[in-house]
């Protein structure tokens, strides 16, 4: 790989990260505070609330970004632990959009998108207007990145020393802490999906390496809700302890069957030749399946979240409030 073509690398993930960053902010300015109005009145119901879960997030672009503003209505009491858990299942099925979106062939669109964008931002002089073109801006970005990395990791598939390196992640434990790492330091699955998706593109992964890093993203991406929650009340730390609970348990249930069956070969042939679309694909089908699974299990998953952080023990205070008095006396 000469310089010029990691000069290209790091330009197109600039691009691919900017334009996820412009479009997500586009999206959150036209429709943030509906979104949140929805999150707080939807969620009585498991069913209602993993579908709110996942349109709020399909439409903003972020699972991180739902999950935070879960916990901060838990931490502020306008929604029950009960009801989280459902919104945070909807919240996985929904950030894969973003993966689908990029698995589609529209590439040759991306330059157009982008100045439709631009001329929506600079020209017009309407709020809404302007947001609108933010997000298209950002889609248009987000498209030239992915086809900026795609290229510039071409000559890689004929490196020895990546190549080797690319068949470790074929190790379940090592894909697994690759992808996890990643998305911990990016703060978005989406993007880190997003990347895998061009490393594929570019041959420079292939596709049985890829699921475990993909599986692995989808803890990463735990990362942002857990920071959210440092401060926050008891039942706040118990929702991310919840979304990191449902995507470990996805991620093991997975393992086992990528590694006792031929799942991954028959998600590749769903689309082949097409390796970006197998990501996606196996991203949808993983939450998806994880949420199927886990839905009659979500008052046990709130439950086991309540074991691991118990309510704070009162009872030492109380002792030495007591033990004061005696002496006072």
């Amino acid at each position: 790989m000469e310089i010029k073509d990691f000069f290209a690398l790091l330009g197109g993930l600039a691009l691919f990260l900017y334009g996820m960053q412009q479009m997500s902010n586009g999206l959150n300015a036209a429709a943030g505070e509906k979104m949140k109005q929805i999150l707080e009145r939807l969620t009585a119901n498991r069913f209602l609330g993993v579908l709110v879960g996942a349109g709020v997030t399909a439409i903003i672009q972020s699972s991180s970004a739902t999950t935070v503003m879960v916990v901060g209505f838990v931490n502020a009491g306008m929604m029950s632990l009960r009801q989280a858990v459902w919104v945070i299942m909807g919240a996985n099925i929904g950030t894969t959009m973003t993966g689908q979106l990029i698995a589609m062939d529209v590439g040759a669109f991306a330059p157009l998108l982008a100045f439709v964008g631009v001329v929506c931002v600079v020209f017009l002089s309407h709020e809404k207007c302007k947001h609108i073109g933010e997000i298209i801006a950002g889609l248009g970005i987000l498209f030239l990145g992915m086809e900026m990395m795609g290229e510039a990791m071409m000559p890689l598939r004929d490196s020895e020393q990546f190549v080797s390196l690319m068949t470790k992640f074929e190790h379940p434990l090592f894909g697994i802490l690759a992808g996890a790492a990643f998305t911990a330091a990016i703060q978005s699955s989406s993007a880190s999906v997003g990347i895998l998706q061009a490393l594929a593109g570019g041959g420079a992964i292939n596709f049985s390496g890829a699921v475990y890093v993909l599986f692995g993203q989808n803890i990463g991406t735990c990362i942002t809700a857990l920071l959210a929650s440092i401060g926050t009340s008891r039942n706040a730390k118990r929702t991310t302890m919840i979304h990191l609970s449902f995507n470990i348990i996805g991620t093991i249930v997975f393992t086992i069957l990528c590694m006792a069956t031929p799942l991954t070969s028959w998600v590749e042939q769903l689309t082949p030749g097409k390796p970006a679309s197998q990501i996606a694909n196996m991203h949808t089908l993983f939450n998806v399946a994880t949420t199927l699974l886990l839905l009659p299990a979500g008052n046990l998953l709130a439950r086991m979240a309540e074991k691991i952080l118990p309510d704070e023990q009162t009872k030492p205070m109380h002792r030495v409030m007591t033990w004061k008095k005696m002496e006072d006396v």
